[in-house]
C-alpha cells in the first residue's frame, strides 16, 4: 500500500497514476473522504473520552442532584463514545480496504500506455537465419518429442489441458537449467531458499496478489491456503511483522519452488506445447533494501538476469514494461524476452520488478536505522522459469537432424552433454 500522508499532501500524483495503469481514478478521491472520516471520528472519540474521564472524577466528589445530574450525563457520554469509537473503527476500515485496492505508484520514467506501448532498452546476441543453414526450424513441442523430452499428451490425461511431463533429458534439462541458476544466484551473494507452496491469506494480500491478479490464482476453501504463482509471495511474507537492522541490509533470496497459475484470461493463447501452463517451477530473485537503494537494486536484478540469458546463448531484447501493463505492486518493472524462432517475436522469459514500499507497508516489514523505524523496499526478478526457457533452448540451439546443442553453462550439470540427441523410436 501507498503512505496515506503522500496521498493527503500530493492526491494529483496517486490520481495521475491511477490513471496510467487504466485504474480506477476516482477510488482516490474516495479513499480521501474515508481517510477524513477516520481523522476527524477519532478526534471525536478522543475529546469525549477525555470528557468522561475528567466527570468520572467529578461523580465520586459529588452528592445529591448534583450526583444524579453527572451520572445522567455520565450515562449519555458513555452512549456517544460507544457510538464515535464505533464510527471510528467503521471509517478506519473503509479506509483500509480503500487502501489494499490502490495499486503501487507508478515511477515517473514508466512509459505510459498499454501492453504493446513498451520502450525497447537494448537487444542482445544474434537471431539465426535457419533459411541460410538450410533447413526449417521445429517448435518445441515436435523438438522436445524427438528428443523424448516433452509428453503434454499424458500430461492433458492426467491433470488436463496445460499440464504436461517432462521425460529423460528434459527432466534432466530442467534440473540442470534449476542447478545453474541457483550456482549464479549463490555466486552474486543469494541465500538459496527452497520456499512453501501453499501460503496464508495475509502472505498472497500483502504481496498484491489478490487484487488484479486474483482470477488466476488457485485457493483451497477447505484449507484457506493459497497455492503461490511464484516464490516472490513467501520470499516477501518470510520477514513479516519483522523490523530488520539496517546493517544487516541488503538482504538477498533466491527462492526455487512449483508456481501455479490458473491463466484464466489466456483462453486461446499459447496453447501448443508449454510456453502457458498452469503448474510449473522457477527461480526467484528477492531483495530487501532501503527505499533509497531500490532502484540501484532493480538494476543489478536486471544485469543478473541479462547474465543469465546471455550465458544460455539466447537471443533476448530488455524492454520498459508500460504502466497499464505492470502488476500492482510494482512501480517499475523490465521484461527481457527471448527471441522464439517458430514464432517469429521475442517472448517474455524473466522480469524484474522494484515494489518500493508497497509489500512492505503491508506486510509490517520495516527497517530500523539511527533509532528511526519505517519501511523497507522490496524487489523481485525471475532469474529461470524452466518451461519458458527450455522452450527458448531448445528452438534457439537446434540442429537440421533435431538434436540440439547444449549451452556451456549447463553442461557440467548435464554429466558433460554437449548434444541433446533424438531418442530411437
Amino acid at each position: 500500500m501507498i503512505d496515506l500522508r503522500l496521498l493527503r499532501e500530493d492526491p494529483d500524483r496517486v490520481r495521475a497514476s491511477q490513471r496510467a495503469r487504466g485504474e480506477d481514478v476516482a477510488l482516490v478521491d474516495s479513499l480521501l473522504s474515508a481517510d477524513e472520516r477516520r481523522r476527524s471520528s477519532g478526534v471525536r472519540f478522543d475529546e469525549l473520552r477525555a470528557e468522561q474521564k475528567a466527570l468520572g472524577k467529578l461523580i465520586p466528589k459529588a452528592s445529591g442532584d448534583e450526583k444524579a445530574e453527572l451520572l445522567k450525563k455520565a450515562g449519555e457520554l458513555a452512549a456517544a463514545v460507544k457510538a464515535a469509537d464505533a464510527e471510528r473503527d467503521a471509517a478506519d476500515a473503509e479506509t483500509q480496504e480503500l487502501l489494499l485496492r490502490l495499486s503501487n505508484l507508478v515511477h515517473p520514467d514508466v512509459p505510459v500506455g498499454g501492453e504493446e506501448d513498451f520502450v525497447t532498452l537494448e537487444t542482445h546476441g544474434t537471431v539465426r537465419d535457419f533459411g541460410a543453414e538450410g533447413f526449417e526450424p521445429k517448435d518445441h513441442l515436435e523438438l522436445g518429442q524427438i528428443l523424448g523430452a516433452i509428453d503434454v499428451e499424458r500430461g492433458a490425461k492426467v491433470s488436463g489441458s496445460r499440464f504436461y511431463f517432462l521425460t529423460g533429458v528434459g527432466a534432466l534439462l530442467e534440473l540442470a537449467l534449476v542447478n545453474a541458476a541457483i550456482a549464479q544466484a549463490t555466486a552474486a551473494g543469494f541465500t538459496p531458499m527452497l520456499t512453501p507452496a501453499l501460503v496464508r491469506p495475509q502472505s498472497m494480500a500483502g504481496t498484491g496478489f489478490l487484487g488484479q491478479a486474483a482470477q488466476d490464482v488457485y485457493h483451497l476453501d477447505k484449507d484457506d491456503l493459497y497455492l503461490v504463482g511464484t516464490s516472490e509471495v513467501p520470499l516477501a511474507a518470510y520477514h513479516m511483522d519483522e523490523i530488520i537492522e539496517a546493517d544487516r541490509l541488503p538482504l538477498r533470496y533466491a527462492g526455487f519452488s512449483p508456481c501455479f497459475r490458473r491463466e484464466a484470461g489466456s483462453h486461446g493463447k499459447d496453447t501448443r506445447g508449454i510456453f502457458r501452463v498452469h503448474q510449473f517451477d522457477k527461480v526467484e530473485m528477492f531483495s530487501y533494501v532501503t527505499p533509497e537503494e531500490s532502484q540501484a537494486e532493480h538494476q543489478r536484478l536486471l544485469e543478473w538476469e541479462k547474465q543469465w540469458l546471455t550465458s544460455l546463448e539466447l537471443p533476448f531484447r530488455v524492454i520498459d514494461v508500460a504502466s497499464a501493463d505492470l502488476g500492482s505492486s510494482a512501480a517499475r518493472k523490465y521484461d527481457c524476452e527471448a527471441w522464439i524462432p517458430t514464432q517469429g517475436k521475442y517472448r517474455e522469459l524473466t522480469s524484474t520488478s522494484d515494489c518500493t514500499e508497497f509489500q512492505s507497508r503491508r506486510l509490517q516489514i520495516r527497517v530500523r536505522e539511527d533509532k528511526k523505524v519505517r519501511p523497507l523496499a522490496t524487489l523481485n526478478g525471475t532469474l529461470c522459469a524452466v518451461p519458458r526457457t527450455i522452450v527458448a533452448i531448445l528452438e534457439n540451439h537446434q540442429q537440421a537432424d533435431g538434436s540440439v546443442r547444449v549451452p556451456e553453462v549447463l553442461r557440467p550439470y548435464l554429466g558433460g552433454r554437449e548434444l541433446l540427441e533424438p531418442v530411437a523410436k
